[in-house]
């Protein structure tokens, strides 16, 4: 017999919170998991094959999204590319989490869901206002609070996509900018998202050297490309971090696996994005 959209949320919900009390028995052991995620605006890709359209056609996008993620036990997600608020509010309550949507420059807005409180958020978080030609497609920050009542700054991001790094160095510039402060004051920080450069890259660096550290360069395993979801090539899908949180690190990978892969041996089917999600889990003690 189907299910409803509520009775689903319920069970999901359930069994994160299930997982979140026997976790909370050991205070020394509590993993964050975190996914960031370029999703295609829900439409799934290649979108033009006839499956992918009956989903879109049949409203099922948002529940298939969220029923794989699920399997992974997520904390915190990170969307680039969103679709229209409906359905990332959809994906949020089916999940059990809470949602903050950061407007796009351009067509290309931004989510996270957080199973934890949002405690604040704010979109573009420079001084003054957001200069037209950066940020067309999404950047904002949120302070997520933790199980132990510490506050996590998550900066939610999708970069300039052009082979010319001008703009894209220039939004890193301002993006470092902006979290001086926290850096300086050794806050633990993730960034995550649709970084649009390689771990070979004047961009890269600039994280670096700021005082990021790349979970999956820490604790990865090959290359770990990201895109695309058929043959993957490159890595551009990350979650960084900083502060304390960033020596907890313990797994970093893109989920090159179920309905995120593109099965090309099989010409019907579809992958639910044209990017991987890259998954981090961080070990951390209370």
């Amino acid at each position: 017999m189907p299910i409803s959209r509520r009775q689903f949320g319920v069970t999901v919900a359930a069994g994160l919170t299930s997982a979140g009390t026997i976790l909370a028995d050991d205070q020394k052991q509590t993993p964050l998991r975190v996914i960031a995620y370029n999703v295609f605006g829900c439409t799934g890709w290649p979108h033009q094959r006839k499956l992918a359209q009956q989903a879109v056609v049949k409203g099922q996008m948002a529940k298939r999204l969220a029923m794989e993620l699920a399997l992974h036990d997520p904390d915190i997600i990170n969307f680039s590319e969103s679709p229209k608020e409906e359905l990332t509010k959809e994906v949020a309550e089916l999940l059990g989490m809470n949602h903050v949507r950061f407007p796009s420059g351009g067509n290309w807005p931004g989510t996270i869901l957080s199973r934890h409180e949002i405690i604040d958020s704010k979109n573009a978080p420079l001084d003054g206002e957001r200069p037209k030609e950066l940020f067309t497609r999404h950047w904002g920050r949120a302070t997520i609070k933790l199980p132990n009542g510490d506050p996590l700054i998550v900066h939610s991001a999708h970069l300039f996509p052009t082979a010319d790094p001008t703009i894209r160095l220039k939004e890193i510039r301002a993006m470092i900018t902006s979290m001086k402060a926290d850096l300086d004051a050794g806050r633990s920080m993730l960034l995550i998202g649709d970084l649009n450069h390689g771990p070979d890259t004047d961009e890269y660096k600039f994280w670096i050297d700021a005082g990021f550290v790349d979970t999956f360069a820490k604790v990865g395993k090959g290359d770990g490309p990201t895109i695309k979801s058929d043959i993957p090539k490159w890595r551009i899908d990350y979650v960084m971090a900083a502060g304390p949180i960033a020596d907890t690190v313990v797994e970093s990978r893109p989920l090159f696996e179920g309905a995120f892969r593109l099965h090309i041996n099989d010409k019907e089917s579809f992958a639910l994005s044209d990017h991987l999600p890259q998954l981090a889990v961080f070990q951390s003690t209370q």
